[in-house]
C-alpha cells in the first residue's frame, strides 16, 4: 500500500505539491506542506477531517506559513471534489486503464510522477479555456 498526499491550486488545477509515501501520518503530509513557496496573505488550504490533518504540528505549521485551514464537514467527500477528481482521474488514466494491479513500488512512484507531470503541463482542460494548468496560469498571471 502506498499512499500520495497532494495540494492542488484550485486556481487552475494544478498539483503544486506531492508527496509519495508508506506511511500516511503527520510527517508524512507535513513534507507536502511545506513543499509548498512562500504565499501571498489570505490563502486557503483546504483538507478533510483525517488526523494527520487536525494534530497539533500540522496545524501549527499551517499557521506558521500564514495560511488559513479549511475542512470539510465530516463524511462529506464532496467538500473535497477538486482533490478527489484529481486522484480519480490519475488513477482511471495510469492503473485502471493499463490493467495495472500488481508492480514495483519503483513503478508506481514513476507512474505518479510522469502523471502529474502531463496533468499539469500537457493535459488540457475544458474549463480552462483548453489550457492545461500551467499554461493557464502562465497565461493569466503576468
Amino acid at each position: 500500500m502506498m499512499y500520495l498526499s497532494s495540494i492542488l491550486d484550485v486556481f487552475n488545477g494544478e498539483i503544486v505539491a506531492r508527496t509519495i509515501g508508506f506511511t500516511q501520518d503527520t510527517e508524512f503530509v507535513l513534507d507536502t506542506l511545506n513543499q509548498l513557496p512562500e504565499l501571498p496573505e489570505g490563502c486557503i488550504l483546504h483538507s478533510d477531517q483525517g488526523s494527520v490533518y487536525t494534530s497539533y504540528d500540522y496545524q501549527k505549521a499551517v499557521k506558521e506559513k500564514r495560511i488559513t485551514m479549511s475542512m470539510s464537514r465530516k463524511g462529506t467527500p464532496a467538500d473535497n471534489s477538486p482533490i478527489e477528481t484529481f486522484h480519480s482521474s490519475l488513477k482511471s488514466e495510469t492503473f485502471y486503464l493499463d490493467g495495472i494491479n500488481r508492480t514495483t513500488n519503483a513503478h508506481v512512484i514513476q507512474i505518479v510522477e510522469n502523471y502529474i507531470n502531463y496533468y499539469n503541463n500537457i493535459r488540457i482542460q475544458t474549463k480552462l479555456n483548453s489550457q492545461s494548468p500551467v499554461k493557464y496560469r502562465q497565461l493569466t498571471v503576468k
